[in-house]
């Protein structure tokens, strides 16, 4: 038996090296012990080395928003803003811009209005048939109203003269001051009627 030396020195029973009968292509150990080492180096990249609060969610963000100025860090992830957070808010409500609107509209007043003041002449008035009110404007400014019903047999009043509102049936008068009577057979002054001026319009509450 001959003994031949190999390229590396080494030499075999078999005249072969040691080091010739070895395949130069990687094993299959190596392919996935590589693989795997570059997929953890990938999944570490990706993490986020910032610091993440107590009661912060999966994305990081704690209930109250991120701090002012603070900025997500390269690696870390980001979600959608969740119904009800700061991210909505910024929107106006509707309810909100239709009550800031009919804030601005001046509010109109409750009651029937019943004609212009300035139609109502000072020491005399007018008689409004549909609403059975008589107003009446004893000085410059100054208003009044009562039932235009006489207090008689319930005939409606139809004129204002002379500071006195008549009733056509039997020939009752009435104050323009107060409605009290001035002449009969009316047995009692005309009821009081609430009214207020707005906007030049004669208002009965």
């Amino acid at each position: 038996m001959t003994l031949q030396s190999g390229r590396d020195g080494e030499s075999t029973p078999d005249g072969e090296s040691r080091g010739a009968g070895r395949d130069p292509r990687p094993t299959r150990r190596g392919v996935l012990l590589g693989v795997g080492l570059v997929g953890l180096g990938g999944v570490l990249a990706g993490c986020s080395t910032a610091a993440v609060p107590y009661d912060a969610n999966e994305a990081g963000v704690p209930p109250n928003g991120p701090a002012p100025g603070a900025m997500p860090s390269s690696g870390a992830m980001t979600s959608p803003a969740a119904p009800g957070s700061d991210a909505m808010s910024s929107s106006p409500s509707p309810r909100g811009g239709q009550a800031s609107q009919s804030a601005r509209k001046k509010a109109k007043p409750k009651g029937t209005v019943l004609g212009a003041a300035s139609d109502i002449p000072v020491g005399g008035g007018a008689i409004y048939t549909a609403a059975k009110v008589v107003v009446t404007q004893p000085a410059s400014g100054q208003y009044k109203a009562f039932s235009a019903v006489c207090t008689h047999v319930g005939c409606l009043v139809n004129k204002v003269t002379s500071g006195t509102i008549g009733c056509p049936c039997h020939g009752s008068e009435f104050k323009i001051t107060n409605g009290a009577v001035v002449a009969g057979p009316a047995p009692s002054p005309l009821p009081a009627r609430q009214i207020k001026i707005v906007d030049d319009q004669v208002i009965l509450l």
